[in-house]
């Protein structure tokens, strides 16, 4: 399997763009450049930029192991540029040790599912595929799709759905799901799908799958997605040496609302509004780099039409943490 053929990065050239400043201004420094690729998925970002700058290393991370050997198939021509690193995201702490730094000078989070899980049948992430209801990225621990279904009560799940979900009938699917296990357990992607349409009012039939927002609900239960992406924020900044750069693509609203709330408040100044002058401590610790969040444009959403929902937010660190006398990242020097 090639994973090249499995996935095409998302906003693959506007990232590239954002992250380069940084990278060469370690470059500039003498310092081989490090950026951590926290969601290294197929490793397509990570290769790209490997390639566009020859001194840079990229430590990747992913919980998934087939995704850390498929994509450490694709990048072994890049030798130990390359640092595989197999945890959650918010673990940046260990892919600065795994590299060797104190510091990197870019981060990039693409969050959410990735294509080899999508497209892997056999995960139960797709409810268009017949498959075990599992969707645990990292292929490990107990909790699975199927299990929350068994285990959790109707006023539990309508809640799941609700929240992360922001399914309008949370209520409706989560008793017709109890309804149903109690006849036989619900362990497959077609028979949920099968209990939410027959729970789907007709008048409402057409208005997109009755599943799609049911999976993401129980996609990001399974993998405690936003517990994770919210200790990975303020993780991410403090990694960050002074002139790093963090690039964030999410994909549905609950991330990118965590995303846009992580960067707001580290980016205004904390002092009180009658201090008559800001004092250093008080003093943003990043510039954000785009307004809003951007959008991948019309040629690439035709393209690549998972890119449809990307939300992509950027910052820069401009000053340290009071505490902290590293002024700039720390990876191995150039030879």
């Amino acid at each position: 399997m090639d994973a090249s053929d499995l996935h095409i990065p998302v906003m693959l050239a506007r990232t590239l763009e954002l992250l380069a400043p940084a990278i060469e201004r370690a470059e500039s420094a003498g310092r081989a450049p490090l950026v951590i690729d926290g969601t290294l998925g197929m490793g397509g970002h990570t290769e790209a930029m490997l390639a566009a700058h020859p001194s840079l290393r990229v430590a990747g991370i992913d919980r998934d192991p087939d995704a850390i050997r498929l994509a450490g198939e694709r990048l072994a021509p890049f030798g130990d540029r390359f640092v595989p690193v197999q945890t959650t995201y918010d673990r940046i702490d260990l892919a600065l040790e795994a590299a060797g730094a104190a510091r990197a000078d870019g981060i990039l989070l693409d969050l959410g599912v990735s294509s080899l899980q999508l497209d892997d049948a056999e995960r139960g992430f797709a409810y268009a595929k017949d498959a075990p209801l599992d969707m645990r990225m990292g292929q490990s621990g107990d909790v699975t799709a199927a299990t929350i279904l068994a285990e959790r009560s109707d006023r539990e799940l309508a809640r799941l759905f609700r929240v992360y979900g922001d399914e309008k009938l949370a209520d409706r699917y989560a008793r017709a799901i109890v309804a149903a296990r109690a006849e036989a357990p619900i362990e497959t992607s077609a028979r949920l799908v099968d209990i939410l349409q027959a729970a789907t009012p007709r008048a409402l039939a057409n208005q997109g799958h009755p599943a799609k927002r049911v999976f993401q609900a129980l996609r990001i239960e399974v993998n405690q997605e936003l517990a994770i992406l919210e200790r990975t924020m303020p993780a991410a900044i403090d990694a960050l040496g002074v002139g790093g750069r963090l690039v964030v693509l999410a994909y549905q609203s609950l991330e990118d609302r965590v995303v846009k709330r992580a960067l707001q408040a580290a980016s205004s100044s904390t002092a009180p509004r009658d201090l008559p002058v800001e004092l250093p401590e008080h003093a943003p610790h990043l510039r954000l780099l785009v307004r809003g969040a951007e959008l991948a444009d019309e040629a690439e959403r035709a393209r690549n039409p998972r890119s449809a929902p990307v939300r992509l937010r950027a910052a820069e660190r401009i000053r340290p943490a009071s505490n902290d006398s590293t002024d700039a990242p720390t990876p191995r020097e150039q030879p």
